[in-house]
């Protein structure tokens, strides 16, 4: 049993990505295992473009890599009804470089609750639910205004590209959370007597985040 607290907690935004690697096949195992012609090293970050929709815009770290395969760490794809053998091809591009949100004040999530299809049967006087998917989910960040600083620009032109943008939290105990984004930035800081000029991000998840405890 443990408790933690977010002091420390530093995020970054993806900066640069490398060219996309065509993926030729991707294994059904606990820990997938992609065909790739390799120039990535293990503890790489890449985006994954996979026939799987639940490995799809999704990022992952590495865990090993030769000369033409690389390995997903943690991500077990051994259920073929979600993985169909043979459907996992695609792409992966590696993050090159981040660059650090600093000044963050506030760090918030919203969406990602089960909803529920609810029905009943005629004879039945009571109604059940089964859950089908979650809500959409989002991020917001509130971030002391200062223009001057690297992250300001990088977030402004995420937001103006509407490029798809990978997010990475790095926790204070080791852990990190890898999201995969389409940004919204606010440069027009808010103004209130005795607190913080401060301007706001927002990130649209395109999948679910990926979370390593080291």
């Amino acid at each position: 049993m443990a408790v933690s607290l977010p002091n420390g907690t530093t995020f970054s935004i993806a900066n640069s990505y490398a060219n996309p690697l065509s993926v030729t096949g991707a294994s059904n195992a606990a820990e997938c295992v992609l065909t790739v012609t390799n120039t990535l090293s293990a503890g790489d970050i890449v985006e994954y473009s996979s026939g799987w929709s639940r490995a799809n815009a999704r990022l992952f770290r590495l865990k090993a890599a030769t000369g033409s395969t690389v390995t997903l760490e943690g991500f077990d794809t051994t259920l073929t009804t979600l993985f169909p053998a043979g459907s996992g091809t695609g792409s992966i591009r590696k993050i090159n470089t981040w660059q650090q949100i600093t000044q963050v004040l506030e760090n918030t999530s919203s969406g990602g609750e089960p909803q529920y299809q609810t029905y009943s049967f005629l004879e039945q006087d009571f109604d059940s639910q089964i859950p089908t998917t979650t809500s959409a989910q989002s991020i917001a960040m509130t971030i002391a205004d200062d223009p001057s600083l690297p992250h300001h620009a990088a977030l402004l032109k995420a937001a103006t590209t509407r490029a798809v943008t990978g997010l990475r939290a790095a926790l204070p105990q080791g852990g990190v959370i890898l999201y995969n984004t389409l940004v919204a930035f606010d440069e027009t800081p808010s103004m209130t007597k005795g607190n913080l000029m401060a301007v706001k991000a927002g990130y649209a998840l395109l999948n679910r985040p990926v979370r390593y405890a080291n």
